[in-house]
């Protein structure tokens, strides 16, 4: 296991391990999802409102039916919503294969060339999550995947993180994680990991930032920050 000190400055030092969110971050999967939801809910009449959809982006799935109810009360027309719109978006997982982020695999070589551990750490279901990965050809890349149903308490709690470190037998403090979610880097952050966060749908709360998330870009420029690192260490080593 990698030598490691208190979490520091996110892309200031070489990472022990990189823990990564799926959806938004490594598939661009939110937009695919959301309308997937949209239409559900407009075919059982509900009217859809595009806020409470942002507000459900990396949530579990109690979190996100949770969130629904409140939105729309006790409206008996809610209950189905949950089974039509899984059974929806399953079939476009089948059918289609959700296309990678930019950066996605640049970054995975550079973590190969360097024996950089690395998981995922999603708040979609194990089973979804990894029908997802295999069908873009990812599972194989990452060491550890935990869902959101093997965690006691989704994001913004810091439990999946925490798993996923457990899993790769590294320290909190040594892992870096990838998020485009508010809730995702509060439960990095929590977990006193280090928290980049690269915006799909959602930009950066306030808070978020003032507790030491840094923002990037896309994936590419995690990856070309990440090179310069390794590089430095190289040299100073």
């Amino acid at each position: 296991m990698r030598p490691f000190a208190p979490a520091a400055t996110p892309l200031s030092r070489p990472p022990a391990a990189v823990l990564f969110d799926m959806d938004g971050l490594l598939l661009d999967s939110e937009r695919v999802a959301l309308g997937i939801m949209s239409a559900c809910a407009s075919e059982l009449g509900l009217v859809w409102n595009p806020e409470v959809g942002l507000r459900i982006i990396g949530r579990n799935v109690d979190d996100s039916n949770r969130i629904l109810r409140e939105h729309y009360g006790n409206d008996a027309r809610l209950d189905a919503l949950p089974a039509a719109f899984r059974a929806q978006y399953d079939r476009h997982i089948d059918d289609h294969a959700i296309p990678h982020k930019p950066g996605v695999t640049e970054l995975l070589d550079l973590l190969d060339a360097h024996g950089i551990a690395r998981a995922v750490a999603t708040s979609t279901q194990r089973e979804r999550a990894a029908r997802k990965l295999e069908r873009n050809g990812l599972l194989r890349r990452f060491d550890v995947l935990v869902g959101g149903d093997e965690v006691a308490r989704g994001k913004p709690a810091p439990d999946i993180f925490l798993a996923a470190a457990r899993a790769l037998d590294v320290q909190p403090s040594a892992c870096l994680v990838l998020e485009d979610s508010n809730s995702g880097a509060r439960a990095g952050l929590a977990a006193n990991m280090a928290v980049v966060m690269v915006p799909d749908l959602l930009e950066p709360d306030d808070d978020v930032i003032a507790m030491g998330a840094l923002r990037q870009p896309s994936l590419i420029d995690v990856a070309a920050r990440l090179d310069a690192l390794f590089k430095r260490e190289r040299l100073e080593t």
